[in-house]
């Protein structure tokens, strides 16, 4: 058995959360609400980490420096 991090779990337990929440309606669009969820505050996090440097918060997340620019507008996160 794989072990579940910290991440996981806490992600784990919001979807049980949320299936509880929604108390026998039917789900749509999971996975985009939980990515728009998670991307915007893990990008700004490591933005911040990486004191504004796009360079070095591409290489951190491990994506291209475009991408993350891309995404930053598409989250509407300063340049």
């Amino acid at each position: 058995m794989i072990e579940e991090t910290e991440i996981a779990a806490c992600m784990r337990r919001s979807l049980n959360r949320y299936f509880k929440d929604l108390d026998g309606e039917t789900p749509s669009e999971i996975y985009n609400m939980v990515l728009g969820a998670m991307e915007k505050p893990l990008l700004a996090y490591i933005l911040d980490r990486s004191e504004g440097n796009q360079t070095r918060a591409a290489e951190m997340l491990g994506i291209n420096r475009n991408t993350l620019r891309k995404k930053m507008r598409e989250y509407g996160l300063s340049e």
